[in-house]
C-alpha cells in the first residue's frame, strides 16, 4: 500500500535514487534540502528515471539544526535517513565529522519518534562492522561493531560507528510505535544522475580519466546505489526488520580486477584505465610522509569481506555483481558527460 515517506538529503547519491523508486512504486514522498534553490535542480535529475507529478515535495531542514524537522516528519509513515553532512570528509578536528554526523541522527530520529512515525530506516556504512585494521583476512557481519578505539581508524569510520551506536542507544527509551533499522552498505557505486560525482564512484571516474597511474594491491566490497536503495525500501516496511541490522554488500573486487573490467568491457572508452601495478612496499615507504597514504596502507594484499547473507535471507535481497554495478557507474559517467 502506498506510503507518505521522508527521504533525508534528496540531493545526495542515494537520496536521489531512493525518491525516484519510491516515486515509481507508488509512494508520496518528502525530501529535506539545505538550500530550497536545489528544488527545481533535483526535479530536473528525477525527470531522467520517473514524473514526480504532485507526489513529491520539499521542506528546509540541515542535519546541523534543529529548524524544519517536526514539520517535515509530521503525517509521515516511515523516514529513510541517507543524509550526510557534506564538505566534511577529511577534516582537520574529527570531531567537525563525527558531532554533525551523530547529532544529524539524533534529530532526525528525535522528530519521527514525536510523530509516531511507524519506523526510521538510517544508512550507516559497513564501516561500522569492520574488525580491527590489523586483523587476518575473514568474513564479518552485523554482530561486529568497529572499536572506534582501533589506532589509525580515520574520522569517518569512528563517525558511523558513533552516530549508529547513539541512534540504537536513543530508541532503548523509546516506545512505539516507532522501529528503527540500520542499513550498512560498503563502497557504494552506480549511474548517476549527474555530473555531482559520489566520492567513492569517483575512483571510477578517475580511472577513465587516467588520473590513477598505477593500481595498488588493495581491494573493497560494493555495492550498487540501486541495490542500497531497494534494500532501504525492503526495510521499510517489513516487519522482521525492526530492531534489525542488514550489511548490503555484494562482492569483493580488487582493483586490478575492476581496471580489467573497465578494459574488457568499455574498449576504446577505456583506453586510459591504467595497467601498471604499484608494489605494496612503495606505498607503505610512502606512508612514512603521505597522509592518504597511511589509511590505503593496512589495507594492501588484505581481503576483508562483508556478508550480506542476513539481508538476502530475512529480506530477499539480491545485490547486482560488482562487474554490473562498474559498468553501469562508468557507462553514466560518460553520458553525463565526466569522463
Amino acid at each position: 500500500m502506498p506510503s507518505t515517506v521522508l527521504v533525508t538529503g534528496g540531493t545526495g547519491f542515494i537520496g536521489g535514487w531512493t525518491i525516484a523508486e519510491l516515486l515509481k512504486r507508488g509512494h508520496k514522498v518528502r525530501t529535506t534540502l539545505r538550500n530550497p534553490d536545489k528544488a527545481d535542480w533535483l526535479l530536473a535529475q528525477l525527470s531522467r528515471e520517473v514524473d514526480p507529478g504532485d507526489r513529491l515535495s520539499f521542506f528546509k531542514a540541515d542535519l546541523l539544526s534543529d529548524d524544519g524537522w517536526d514539520a517535515a516528519v509530521e503525517g509521515c509513515d516511515y523516514v529513510l535517513h541517507v543524509a550526510a553532512p557534506v564538505g566534511v570528509d577529511a577534516p582537520r578536528n574529527p570531531d567537525d565529522l563525527i558531532i554533525p554526523t551523530r547529532d544529524g541522527a539524533l534529530r532526525v530520529l528525535k522528530a519521527a519518534c514525536k510523530a509516531n512515525v511507524k519506523r526510521v530506516v538510517l544508512t550507516s556504512a559497513i564501516e561500522a562492522c569492520r574488525p580491527p585494521l590489523r586483523s587476518p583476512d575473514g568474513v564479518s557481519d552485523e554482530s561486529l561493531w568497529t572499536d572506534t578505539k582501533d589506532r589509525g581508524l580515520g574520522p569517518y569510520r569512528i563517525a558511523k560507528t558513533l552516530a549508529e551506536r547513539a541512534a540504537w542507544d536513543f530508541m532503548k527509551s523509546q516506545s512505539e510505535p516507532t522501529s528503527l533499522t540500520t542499513i550498512l552498505p560498503a563502497a557504494v557505486l552506480g549511474p548517476v544522475f549527474s555530473d555531482q560525482y559520489p566520492h567513492a564512484s569517483q575512483l571510477v571516474q578517475r580511472m577513465l580519466l587516467g588520473k590513477l597511474p598505477a593500481l595498488p594491491p588493495v581491494g573493497f566490497c560494493v555495492v550498487d546505489v540501486r541495490d542500497v536503495v531497494d534494500l532501504n525500501i525492503r526495510a521499510m516496511a517489513a516487519p522482521e526488520a525492526a530492531g534489525e541490522r542488514f550489511i548490503a554488500a555484494s562482492d569483493w573486487i580488487w582493483m586490478a580486477d575492476l581496471a580489467e573490467t573497465l578494459r574488457s568491457e568499455l574498449g576504446e572508452s577505456a583506453s586510459r584505465v591504467p595497467t601498471r601495478r604499484v608494489p605494496g612496499f612503495a606505498l607503505r615507504l610512502m606512508a612514512l610522509r603521505d597522509r592518504p597514504a597511511q589509511f590505503i596502507a593496512p589495507l594492501l594484499g588484505r581481503k576483508h569481506v562483508f556478508s550480506a547473507a542476513k539481508a538476502q535471507a530475512v529480506l530477499g535481497w539480491r545485490p547486482r555483481s560488482a562487474a554490473e554495478t562498474v559498468i553501469d557507474s562508468a557507462r553514466s559517467a560518460i553520458a553525463v558527460g565526466v569522463v
